[in-house]
């Protein structure tokens, strides 16, 4: 069975849109939200999913506490 190959952009954009509505209310919430994303994001460009996640957590708890009106 041949791997269904995902353009890194594609997969990327995708994963971002569905980040949008990744804020949550709670502060673990947003980082349970940001991670999921980012590790998304990481398994799509073939990058360390632990990293990813990390990355991801600490960027939607970061925007959400900066901008909570926007979240």
């Amino acid at each position: 069975m041949d791997k269904i190959r995902i353009k890194p952009a594609v997969a990327f954009g995708f994963i971002a849109i569905l980040g949008l509505s990744a804020c949550g209310d709670t502060l673990g919430e947003q980082a349970l939200g940001g991670g999921v994303v980012g590790a998304g994001v990481s398994a799509a460009t073939g990058g360390d999913l632990v990293t990813g996640a990390a990355v991801g957590a600490a960027g939607n708890v970061a925007y959400c506490q900066t901008y909570p009106e926007r979240c």
